[in-house]
């Protein structure tokens, strides 16, 4: 039986890899906010489902199954988010944490639903594609992190991490969300970099501009 448990750490794998990070139980113990020994445990269970394999240096990878199991909720997870924000109208930075908690309850007959109401291959209100991208096939596809844009250049916001409140409901506040134009107009000694956007100039920290993936623009 796959729990709500199982899900969760399936896809926190699956997510982690996307974002090329190398899962060991530590990973998932920051990831899900659970103790090590909770880790251990679950790995366990998901390793004697088929799910999971765990190599010699305890990393952590999907079967076959587990993959499609996490892929599955990916999906569900990024139509549920589009849902809220394209028919609810719900502010692009609130839907992920909705999102987490609807995705389980969804059944087969309304996902379809939704995918006929609302198609496929459309971005998320965080500019994410569905099929989760990892920062090389981003790059593949012209992008960059804002905090690695060139100064004197106007960029336009394609992606923003989404699985941090705080940070989004901080971008926002300061003009920067999906679509969005941003400048880069300097980049600081204390790796902090100086940007214009419709809020006005400000200076943003590096841990900040790593989570935003940009494209070139023609002007702010």
């Amino acid at each position: 039986m796959i729990t709500v448990s199982k899900e969760d750490y399936l896809k926190a794998i699956f997510v982690a890899e996307g974002e090329g990070e190398t899962v060991i139980s530590a990973t998932l113990a920051h990831w899900l906010n659970v103790s090590p020994p909770a880790v251990t445990m679950a790995v366990r269970r998901l390793k004697k489902d088929g799910l999971v394999r765990v190599n010699n240096e305890g990393r952590v990878s999907l079967t076959a199954a587990g993959r499609k199991i996490a892929r599955q909720l990916t999906e569900r997870h990024h139509l549920i988010e589009r849902m809220l924000s394209e028919i609810f109208g719900m502010a692009w930075y609130q839907v992920h944490d909705e999102a987490e908690r609807l995705e389980h309850a969804v059944s087969p007959a309304f996902e379809a639903r939704l995918v006929a109401k609302l198609g496929r291959g459309k971005p998320c209100p965080h500019g994410n594609l569905s099929e989760l991208e990892s920062p090389g096939s981003r790059r593949k596809r012209g992008l960059v992190l804002l905090s690695d844009a060139e100064p004197g250049h106007a960029y336009s916001v394609s992606g923003i991490y989404e699985r941090d409140r705080k940070l989004l409901e901080f971008l926002e506040s300061r003009g920067i969300r999906p679509g969005g134009k941003v400048s880069l107009t300097e980049r600081n000694y204390d790796k902090t970099i100086s940007v214009r956007t419709s809020k006005g100039p400000m200076v943003l920290g590096r841990s900040a501009a790593e989570r935003i993936w940009v494209s070139r623009a023609a002007s702010v």
